[in-house]
């Protein structure tokens, strides 16, 4: 589904019909499906960045044996799989194993759908074939399409419809409904220490300069230390700057962190630079991991340049 260049608007309540609100739970499967060019490949890139175990193009007589695999399984608790048209006559299936499925297994079924005229013209866009057919026109075949997944349709719990969605809305939508406030936040977060003397790293979403703090390299006890000695990081908070310079980065991330979930990033890294990546930046990112920690984030550190 291609990306809008228009400005993010707010749905009315027509663009969305939910039969079923999708409660958190211990164990929980989602089966994405609908209509090809609906937007299901990234609704299940939004559910795997929220942690979920992501299957596409799941056969329908594997799901039982999938469901059972989360029911029971130590590493996955949350799964999300996409079954669609590309199943043929096996789609048949689909209800009475969901009904089976859901006896033991809370299960959500999302059904996304567009416009007639939104398909057309996403696979105008694209140029890719429908997967009922080379040959059939894509009109011809969307009407097909519809009249297959009719019954799956019906048993649906969200019924989203996408026409006006672009891939940013629709992510934000489903980790409205699906996200949990335990987790928190679907965001991973790596506070990242560094030296400049190696250069800043390239995947550093957040870099902070810390070289205006004292530098415990000169004072000769803490020479063979790293930021992760007590006895560091109480010369370097023993400074006012340094107590000031976490609080006031801590406060900009917590207004920060927020919005970027909102706007569907699943990993931010913090950088902290110091000269040579072993005491300053290795204390401030270890600190700001903790103080982002008790406040519910996903958060591991790693020290590039600290030495072993």
């Amino acid at each position: 589904m291609p990306a809008s260049r228009k400005p993010a608007v707010r749905k009315s309540r027509s663009s969305v019909r939910s039969r079923r609100s999708a409660p958190p739970a211990e164990r929980e499967l989602v089966i994405l499906t609908g209509l090809s060019g609906s937007g299901k490949a990234s609704a299940l890139k939004a559910f795997e960045d929220l942690g979920y175990y992501a299957v596409d193009n799941m056969p329908v007589a594997l799901i039982p044996h999938f469901a059972e695999l989360v029911e029971h399984s130590r590493d996955i608790r949350r799964a999300a799989l996409v079954v669609d048209v590309r199943e043929g006559q096996s789609l048949e299936q689909f209800p009475a194993l969901l009904g089976k499925i859901r006896r033991t297994l809370p299960t959500t079924v999302i059904f996304l759908e567009a416009s007639r005229a939104a398909l057309l013209a996403r696979y105008s866009e694209t140029r890719r074939p429908h997967p009922l057919g080379r040959e059939e026109r894509v009109a011809r075949a969307l009407g097909e399409e519809r009249r297959l997944l009719e019954p799956i349709r019906r048993a649906a719990d969200i019924v989203i419809d996408t026409t006006k969605f672009n891939v940013h809305e629709l992510r934000a939508y489903i980790q409205s409904k699906f996200v949990r406030e335990s987790d928190g936040k679907s965001l991973l977060i790596s506070s990242v220490s560094f030296g400049y003397k190696k250069g800043v790293p390239l995947d550093a979403d957040l870099v902070f300069d810390v070289r205006f703090l004292p530098n415990p390299h000169f004072v000769p006890e803490f020479r063979n230390l790293t930021g992760r000695d007590a006895k560091v990081e109480n010369y370097i908070l023993g400074f006012p700057q340094s107590r000031e310079f976490l609080d006031r980065v801590t406060e900009l991330l917590l207004f920060l962190l927020p919005h970027y979930i909102r706007e569907g990033k699943s990993y931010l890294t913090l950088a902290f630079g110091c000269t040579g990546g072993q005491h300053r930046s290795v204390m401030i990112a270890e600190e700001i991991a903790r103080r982002l920690a008790r406040h519910g984030y996903r958060i591991k550190t790693a020290h590039r340049d600290m030495p072993r």
